[in-house]
């Protein structure tokens, strides 16, 4: 949990806001996101990590099998919708998606993974929401990408923010100390009627007396087989529910992908991309989890030329039209043997033994470590993954061996650039 007391503990900054306004209606992001913990309610799990950070929450919001906690700021308020929450409802068809909206002269970022809201953030500075948005685009496997046109963004759509929340919202802000809450409604109420009392001259309980009302008892009588109606309705949903099994939670480490074949299986795929084609010029070919693609940009030639080549050349490849000028071939990888495979070290340890493998063959490397939450809506497990990036020559069968020490390895991008003549790799290892 020192990540989400690190994120209150953060003091003010001017590019970030916390609160925009859409149809008239002020909505909050910036909340800070964490599952459920197993044993615990919603509120009462934000009472517990409100009360271990430094910066003390008050109001939270209940999302599926999360909360999300409002850091202390007078801009906050009981009863405001979340912003994630919604949007994250409107696009229930995506399971991943990385998103921002240019909403009231801001710059609002949403990234959810497998269900989970990774980042809510509203920016005041656009350079600031693109860094955040390019940092997330390193993270393979999304399932749609939202940006502004203007931020040209490859696959990305634009979205009008105002057509995907409705008026009637249903994620708000709530009070965490619920008893304060309460009795602070209750000194309102006594505040009230005695400013009632004492502008009106009359007693309270004429005010207020009360008068006989005839009722026709075949209202009642319908009101009531409604109601009975509506409980049995309820109770048989209940039952349903009930009887659905929790779907077991399904770790990436239990089923990988042999690295080295792999390796040999994107060598292979781009090596077949990589097609000459008159009047076509290759700008990047690339390689993921389940695809390899390349582009080409146009110099001379045309495009019926080029699907005529790409025929005789590039048999079974799907060809996209970016635009006029510029084509991406792509073609499907065939599955892999896979096994469960994770490294027996704490991640500290696996980053330290990567960068030193990387130090003694005098080459460069990134390194990250990363908590991914994987959840099921009822049990969530937190997995620890190094994150590593090298630019290399040596091909990918090569320096796959390099990993040959560690368990979890996974590859999950390589890429070869025409220009500087390397290959660029992309791996991650599941770490104890």
């Amino acid at each position: 949990m020192r990540g989400i007391f690190g994120a209150f503990s953060k003091k003010h900054d001017d590019t970030f806001s916390e609160v925009f306004r859409v149809n008239k209606r002020r909505f909050a992001a910036g909340l800070v996101w964490q599952p459920v913990a197993v044993g615990y309610t919603p509120r009462k799990y934000a009472g517990v990590l409100a009360r271990n950070s430094k910066n003390r929450a008050k109001l939270y919001v209940e999302y599926r099998s999360m909360i999300g906690l409002a850091p202390r700021s007078r801009r906050y308020a009981s009863g405001m919708a979340s912003a994630a929450a919604e949007i994250v409802d409107a696009l229930s068809e995506y399971s991943s998606f990385l998103a921002v909206f240019f909403v009231d002269k801001k710059y609002y970022l949403l990234a959810v993974r497998n269900g989970i809201i990774l980042a809510d953030k509203l920016f005041n500075v656009e350079e600031n929401a693109r860094a955040e948005y390019a940092r997330f685009l390193k993270i393979p496997d999304w399932s749609a990408f939202i940006a502004p046109n203007a931020w040209a963004i490859p696959r990305a759509v634009e979205k009008n923010l105002a057509t995907m929340l409705s008026h009637k919202v249903k994620y708000k802000l709530r009070p965490i100390n619920l008893l304060r809450a309460r009795l602070f409604s209750v000194v309102l109420l006594c505040a009230f009627f005695a400013g009632v009392y004492f502008f009106f001259n009359e007693p309270i309980h004429q005010m207020m007396a009360t008068r006989p009302v005839a009722i026709d008892q075949s209202v009642i009588d319908e009101y009531n087989r409604q109601i009975d109606e509506k409980n049995k309705e309820l109770d048989k949903q209940f039952d349903i529910q009930k009887q659905q099994p929790v779907q077991p939670l399904v770790l990436p480490y239990d089923n990988l992908p042999d690295p080295v074949a792999r390796a040999k299986q994107c060598y292979q795929a781009i090596g077949f991309l990589m097609q000459p084609i008159t009047g076509w010029v290759q700008s990047g070919v690339s390689c993921d989890e389940t695809t390899a693609t390349a582009e080409f940009n146009r110099k001379f030639g045309s495009l019926d030329a080029f699907y005529d080549m790409a025929a005789d050349f590039l048999p079974g490849a799907i060809i996209t039209e970016i635009n006029d000028d510029m084509l991406s071939v792509s073609v499907s990888l065939p599955d892999v043997a896979h096994a469960a495979s994770m490294d027996a070290r704490d991640a500290a340890t696996v980053e330290r033994n990567v960068v030193s493998l990387f130090q003694s063959m005098g080459m460069d490397v990134k390194t990250d470590v990363v908590v991914d939450t994987i959840t099921n809506g009822v049990d969530v497990v937190q997995l620890n993954v190094v994150e590593v990036e090298v630019s290399s020559k040596l091909l990918p069968m090569q320096f796959i061996k390099m990993f040959e020490d560690f368990g979890g390895v996974y590859i999950t991008r390589c890429a070869w650039n025409a220009v500087s003549k390397n290959w660029n790799y992309e791996v991650i290892i599941y770490a104890k």
